[in-house]
């Protein structure tokens, strides 16, 4: 990446944080009401003062496991369901209609079958979360295991081998990109619904710290949450690309244009440019002519037998 693309990224948040201390520091009323809000600096203060108190790392590593336990099972169930949905027609026909009846169900609103269902808060709100979480990874890779070309599993079952082996040597392999991009959405995702199922019903953690603040009229408070729940999701969406382009090394790699080159394998010596100063094959008594083989020289220079025919009387 560029300098000056850096310097854009940095920018950026700083000019919309100067925008934010000038309208509230000046109390702008015209039509969004600045007034009530906190300026940048309070909400700095409020930052320094909750970072030096042991119940705001405590909020954070409650948050922080919450999301971890709820976003792993997601990954686990999400790819294995959408796998065997793809794969199989018996798994398509019991699991599809039930996903589709259930996936556009939000997530927030399964807090009251948590609560009747699960003997414990805490074991509630991870599953909001992994159920926040779930369906973006099991659509991302049933629609990437779909999208394989059939000649990669058609050419080791030609050499041997079975179902297992174009599982773990084909399928999965290859559905690899679709699914780190089903797992980057379903990160997001998991933030928003643990974050709601905490100030719901939930004891400690950054969105059940966030809503106290606000039943208190403390709104300094409540934007020293909102940023940490901003940075945490940005931290975590960021590991999860990261270790998505680690395990998807092997792809082409794509330049500024956006075109991937021809992939090939590493270690492998660089393919040769083709030539252009290959010269004129050479003929019995030397090189070819320079002229074309139609051209009037062509056709004069070379001899060709002509059979005797009789006047036409």
């Amino acid at each position: 990446m560029s300098w000056g693309r850096r310097l854009v990224r940095v920018a950026s948040p700083l000019a919309a944080l100067g925008v934010w201390q000038l309208l509230t520091s000046l109390d702008v009323n015209l039509w969004l009401r600045f007034e009530q809000f906190p300026t940048v600096v309070e909400v700095a203060s409020a930052l320094a003062d909750r970072i030096g108190t042991e119940t705001y790392w405590q909020d954070l590593g409650h948050s922080l496991r919450r999301i971890a336990l709820g976003f792993l099972l997601a990954a686990v169930l999400g790819v294995a369901a959408g796998t065997a949905v793809a794969r199989s027609r018996w798994a398509a026909d019991v699991l599809g209609p039930l996903v589709e009846v259930v996936r556009p169900v939000p997530a927030i609103a399964l807090v009251p079958v948590a609560i009747l269902l699960l003997p414990t808060n805490e074991q509630g709100i991870v599953f909001i979360t992994c159920a926040a979480a779930f369906f973006p990874v099991l659509v991302s890779t049933r629609h990437a295991v779909r999208a394989l070309d059939p000649a990669w599993e058609e050419a080791v079952l030609t050499l041997g081998g079975g179902r297992f082996r174009v599982l773990f040597s084909v399928v999965l392999p290859g559905a690899l990109p679709g699914v780190f991009g089903g797992l980057s959405v379903g990160i997001g995702v998991a933030w928003i619904c643990v974050i709601s199922a905490e100030m719901i019903s939930g004891e400690y953690g950054v969105g059940y710290r966030t809503w106290q603040d606000y039943t208190v009229v403390d709104y300094p408070g409540v934007f020293v949450g909102m940023a940490t729940i901003g940075v945490l999701g940005r931290l975590t969406s960021t590991a999860v690309e990261a270790l998505g382009r680690r395990v998807t090394a092997w792809l082409p790699s794509t330049g500024e244009s956006g075109a991937a080159g021809p992939a090939r394998p590493s270690g492998s010596a660089p393919v040769p440019a083709p030539r252009t100063d290959t010269a004129a094959p050479e003929g019995p008594t030397g090189p070819a002519p320079d002229a074309p083989p139609d051209s009037a020289a062509a056709r004069s220079s070379v001899a060709l037998p002509v059979p005797d025919k009789e006047p036409v009387t």
